[in-house]
């Protein structure tokens, strides 16, 4: 990690120059390293068709002329459509359908320029200019010198530039340019799978992102620097801990040199002595790793936040040559160690290929996760820092202890593990991302991707946060060669694991039949995703019985974001009754009215304001169940991740908070899902006879290290009035630590009291009679095998329309658009099923 030190480089940003003499201070608090962050709102853009940029010269624009003063002004970070949209050139591509007029920007090059001064001589020093990440392929000009070219979206780049900097004292001639040529995005992911975020799916229109989305730097140093530095820990028998520093130097000049390192290990976010380590170590001309051993007697641990507390180390490194600094680091990590077991109730290959239980420093971590989603806008020069570290914080909140990037989408920025890492929230990812699976067979391709992968391990792996490795998203489910796949995954993985003691899994789900075809078993992870593509097959809770797995990577229900968030990206002409920017957005109209009825036995579809609560609680209400249900298998089961968190654009699908970061309905029941101590209901169905008595079962599931003895729990149940019709406690002793336990079965014969649906309220207190848990549900008074065979019925009609149409193509939902009778620009289609026009 660059540090941006106090005193050098406040007079470095004071002075737009960047580079004094290397000093002769041992402290770190003085040094010669220097960062200038180049990042902001003084870059300007410029369009050009493919391949003009260069004939036409741009890259030779004299570095003091105002030229690229007219260009359309952008920022970096960002990205190509939102400097576009910013600058009036396109219509927000969220809006409406808006994204479609969008189309031609991704067949086009965009030059992107920034003008600085340098004023101070770089004599004795190495400057870099450090690109962290550009999506997708660049070209890049510094003063009309070509640097070098990059592709890749995920890992970073850098160009030594201390030959072709401008330097002098007056203005003009101490003017540089840096030119950045992006080419026009790919548009075949197979091709670049693995170097950029898949840019479909069933939440994403046709726009491939592309700019520079990740921060650009200049950095200074001397001849000889740090080009990585990792904290290596591990924890030893007697509870001592180690950190092997693993130190990537490059020395830049002819002749090797005895350097001396001084290193300083001290608590982040608690308090600590500073241990001090000096070293010496003869480092020859070129890139080499120097390694040394700090010991740790008694090490404060990183944690989960359910587990403990996420304590932090802050690693401060000088590079001498003699009592001269060549180069500093700060990096911070943690001390944990990360392992997993084999899941009980699942034979080793036989029904599972590998153990899918995670334990952190020894501890069983039971996962209670989401998809990430993210990044929080696809279009990343609309987000910002603040951002991240709300939905991050939402997420601890709803008590999740994991948050999962899985393969749509790409390795996140640095302060999204630094909240991670803060919080106490640890992190399951698929390294790069990889949405095909048919990737090409050839072996340059292959090790570009491998090194990509190894590329963004390196940069992430200081994390403590991060505990789990995924090489693939769903690969398996598209490839076309089954045992290609599974030997490509296994080779990321070695990969992978060569720079990162960490747990790898090759792909998820592995459960369908390319998968079993490549030789993974039958009950490996599954995405438990059938209920809503399959939409009518199973009412929600008959389904949910039929899943019994070691770990859920994926879980999904759909909804609809608040009228509130509506308005911000629908036109108010197509609000209600649902119009065509509904279907852009991804509502699935049939399967979010099925969905409801399923729930509610409504359609839900009087009003805006009904039809959208209704969807969030429903999703809500099937994700509480399911999250039950799951938890109750502990510890067979080990870990359940929602899809999704959150979407990275404004959608009508899988997320519980919308893209204008607001919580859906459904972010509540989630929240009193997973909590870490639960009292929940054992139940079979949803709908109930009046001249039946109601069963179920009474569950506790502590996720908590912590005994909680003298534990009474109460049961309420109240009919359609709020009436109580009864209610019993039992006393229940000692809920264990890290258990699942049912304690009592419930029987209560009042439903003929009910007219349509009834209410249970639970109840856990401690052996002082402090509440430490409360949950509730609702059920319905009807036949649960009459409303299967109308859900079923429901579904047929759902196959034939999607037979005609294609499940894609949301034109389905709207008869008089694909009609005859259609004019368009004069009506406004209108989707079927919702009978109030209002």
């Amino acid at each position: 990690m660059l540090t941006k030190l106090k005193l050098c480089t406040l007079l470095f940003f004071m002075a737009v120059t960047a580079f004094g003499q290397p000093n002769t201070v041992i402290s770190h608090e003085e040094n010669s390293q220097l960062v200038r962050d180049l990042s902001g709102v003084k870059w300007t853009m410029k369009m050009m068709l493919p391949g003009e940029g260069v004939k036409k010269g741009l890259h030779k624009i004299p570095p003091e002329d105002i030229e690229t003063h007219v260009w359309n002004h952008a920022k970096v970070p960002g990205d190509v459509y939102t400097d576009l949209w910013k600058a009036g050139v396109i219509e927000d591509p969220y809006f409406g359908r808006n994204s479609v007029k969008a189309q031609w920007v991704q067949q086009y090059e965009w030059w992107y320029s920034y003008q600085f001064n340098v004023t101070e001589s770089v004599d004795n020093k190495v400057v870099k200019i450090v690109f962290e990440g550009v999506d997708y392929a660049c070209d890049v000009w510094l003063n009309g010198h070509h640097l070098g070219r990059h592709e890749g979206a995920f890992s970073g780049f850098s160009f030594d530039v201390t030959d072709y900097l401008r330097i002098a004292k007056k203005r003009l001639p101490s003017t540089n340019m840096l030119m950045v040529k992006l080419d026009p995005p790919p548009q075949v992911n197979a091709l670049v799978a693995g170097k950029k975020t898949p840019w479909f799916g069933d939440y994403w229109r046709d726009l491939a992102p592309f700019g520079i989305h990740r921060k650009v730097k200049m950095v200074s140093s001397g001849k000889v620097r740090f080009e990585d530095v990792y904290a290596n820990t591990s924890i030893n028998k007697d509870g001592s801990a180690n950190v092997k520093l693993e130190l990537t130097v490059e020395n830049t000049e002819a002749k090797a040199k005895t350097m001396n390192f001084i290193a300083t290990v001290e608590g982040k976010n608690f308090s600590s002595d500073v241990k001090t380590v000096k070293f010496s170590a003869v480092v020859r001309p070129g890139i080499h790793k120097v390694e040394h051993d700090i010991h740790i007697k008694d090490p404060q641990l990183w944690w989960p936040w359910d587990m403990g507390k996420p304590n932090l180390y802050k690693l401060r490194i000088s590079l001498k040559d003699g009592e001269i600094n060549q180069d500093f680091n700060e990096t911070t990590f943690g001390i944990r160690e990360v392992t997993s077991k084999w899941n009980p109730g699942f034979v080793k290959d036989v029904d599972v290929s590998f153990p899918r239980s995670t334990y952190i420093n020894g501890k069983f971590h039971f996962i209670r996760s989401a998809c990430w989603g993210g990044p929080p806008d696809i279009f990343v020069g609309r987000t910002n820092i603040h951002e991240y570290k709300k939905l991050i914080q939402m997420a601890k909140e709803a008590n999740m202890n994991n948050i999962r990037i899985f393969g749509w989408h790409p390795p996140e920025i640095p302060e999204f593990y630094q909240y991670c890492d803060e919080m106490g929230i640890t992190v399951w990812q698929d390294i790069i991302p990889l949405g095909t699976g048919n990737i090409p067979n050839d072996e340059k391709v292959l090790a570009e991707i491998f090194n990509e992968g190894v590329r963004v391990i390196k940069e992430r792996r200081n994390h403590p946060s991060l505990i789990m490795m995924e090489g693939g998203e769903e690969m398996m489910l598209r490839t076309r060669d089954p045992n290609f796949g599974r030997a490509f995954l296994e080779r990321l993985g070695d990969s992978l694991q060569a720079y990162a003691r960490l747990p790898y899994v090759p792909d998820s789900p592995l459960t369908c039949e390319v998968s079993q075809e490549a030789g993974f078993k039958p009950k490996e992870a599954k995405h438990a995703l059938r209920y809503f593509y399959g939409m009518g097959t199973f009412l929600h809770e008959d389904w949910l019985q039929t899943l019994e797995y070691p770990i859920i990577p994926e879980f999904a229900i759909t909804s609809v974001p608040s009228v509130k968030s509506l308005k911000k990206f629908i036109p108010e002409e197509e609000l209600w009754t649902p119009g065509l920017s509904w279907g852009h957005h991804w509502a699935d109209l049939v399967r979010l009215r099925m969905q409801n009825w399923d729930v509610f036995g409504d359609e839900m579809t009087g009003s805006l304001e009904e039809f959208v609560n209704a969807s969030q609680d429903t999703q809500g209400i099937i994700f509480q169940n399911g999250i039950e249900y799951f938890r109750r298998q502990k510890p067979n089961l080990s870990g359940i991740a929602l899809c999704h968190y959150i979407t990275y654009w404004p959608d009508m699908k899988w997320g519980i908070i919308d893209n204008y970061q607001e919580p859906k309905r459904s972010y509540n029941f989630v929240k009193k899902a997973y909590q870490p101590l639960l009292i929940n209901l054992g139940f079979k169905k949803r709908r109930w006879s009046k001249e039946e008595p109601f069963i179920g079962e009474l569950w506790v599931i502590n996720d908590l290290f912590k005994d909680y003895s003298g534990c009474k729990a109460s049961i309420v149940l109240k009919d359609d009035h709020g009436k109580k019709l009864k209610s019993q406690t039992f006393k229940i002793g000692t809920v264990k630590a890290n258990s699942a336990l049912k304690f009592e079965d419930i029987s209560a014969d009042v439903l003929s009291k009910v007219d349509k649906r009834f209410f249970v309220e639970l109840e856990l207190t401690d052996a002082s009679g402090n509440v430490v848990s409360k949950n509730d549900y609702f059920f319905l008074i009807g036949d649960q095998q009459e409303a299967t065979k109308k859900f079923k019925k429901w579904r047929d009609e759902r196959h034939k329309l999607e037979a005609k149409y294609g499940y894609p193509n949301y034109y389905r939902f709207f008869d008089d658009y694909t009609g005859d009778s259609y004019q368009s620009g004069t009506q406004i289609p209108r989707a079927r099923g919702f009978g109030d026009k209002k």
